[in-house]
């Protein structure tokens, strides 16, 4: 109605009409009387109240339009970016991801030990020099053991194993988690595992070393089985069964060996014995001659087959001992 410029006399009294009143010339000479009983009209004339601000023009609506669009507006352009970013973001993080497990499979180091692999790996490159013949002290079927003297002057044998392929993510996780379990355990019995080395090219565990090498090799010399009384015989054989009670029943999941032998049972200076081997069973595959099929994954067993398996390698025993 603000723009009927040709209207002249206007009359709103008695129709209970609200809000503000037209600019037009008409309404602001319009009579007092004009505007009588009606509900709540406002605007610039003596007998009307005055309009609330946030109505009184149609460019202060836009100008409230404008205030609620703009921050929402802002808000929404800002999160869009933010979300962009994190996208962005996350794509580095798996791209980064992808190229630590293709460096792992050209030649990078994964280990469990406690300080440096990388010194460690080149301490007992060293100390082998390149794992040469002469520091060879014993060959099975997955590898080669070595007499290592490293710089602290600590001696360790090392088992450099036959090379090993691992092309998935998921393979290294369980290479490692294997070692990890290897690694917490502790038996007097139990030949300790240091650590390990893994290398797309050359892979090797470290192993304390014991003085008297293996049972086999003593029975083999004919000088030094005579050092062998009863008493000494039937103390390996109580460190064997200890051995293998804790990897029977205490530890979790059961540890089975799988190749109980006179060459896997080595001897310290005193002739103590200690199982060794049972963890390179772990990470060969299934298809492997040292598994049967109530093996579990990677030497674990279900609950289900324990005794079973446990039974049949203390059966073991009888042809192990039949030797001495």
């Amino acid at each position: 109605m603000d723009q009927m410029q040709s209207l002249r006399i206007v009359d709103l009294s008695y129709n209970e009409l609200e809000g503000p009143i037209p600019k037009s010339k008409a309404f602001q000479e319009a009579p007092p009387e004009a505007f009588t009983h009606n509900k709540g009209l406002c605007g610039n004339r003596p007998s009307l109240m005055n309009c609330p601000p946030s109505v009184n023009t149609t460019k202060d609506r836009k100008h409230l339009i404008l205030l609620i669009v703009l921050p929402v507006s802002g808000a929404s352009f800002f999160l869009t970016i933010l979300i962009g970013f994190v996208c962005i973001l996350r794509k580095e993080w798996r791209k980064s991801m992808r190229n630590k497990l293709i460096d792992s499979q050209q030649g990078n180091l994964f280990t469990v030990w406690s300080y440096d692999g990388k010194l460690v790996y080149e301490d007992i490159n060293g100390a082998t020099e390149g794992f040469n013949a002469k520091y060879c002290i014993g060959v099975g079927g997955h590898g080669s053991v070595y007499k290592a003297k490293l710089s602290t002057g600590q001696i360790v044998a090392v088992k450099k194993l036959h090379p090993l392929q691992y092309t998935r993510s998921d393979d290294l996780k369980t290479f490692e988690s294997e070692i990890q379990a290897l690694n917490k355990i502790r038996h007097r019995n139990i030949v300790k595992l240091h650590g390990f080395c893994l290398h797309a090219k050359q892979s090797f565990l470290v192993y304390e070393y014991l003085e008297r090498g293996s049972l086999a090799r003593i029975l083999d010399n004919a000088e030094q089985a005579t050092e062998l009384d009863w008493s000494k015989r039937i103390n390996i054989v109580k460190g064997v069964v200890n051995a293998l009670c804790y990897m029977h029943h205490d530890c979790k999941p059961p540890i089975i060996h799988r190749d109980i032998s006179s060459s896997n049972i080595l001897l310290d200076r005193k002739y103590e014995a200690r199982v060794s081997d049972f963890g390179t069973a772990r990470l060969i595959k299934l298809d492997s001659s040292n598994w049967t099929g109530l093996a579990g994954t990677y030497g674990y067993i279900a609950p289900g087959n324990m005794n079973l398996t446990t039974s049949l390698e203390m059966q073991t025993f009888p042809l192990l001992f039949s030797y001495f």
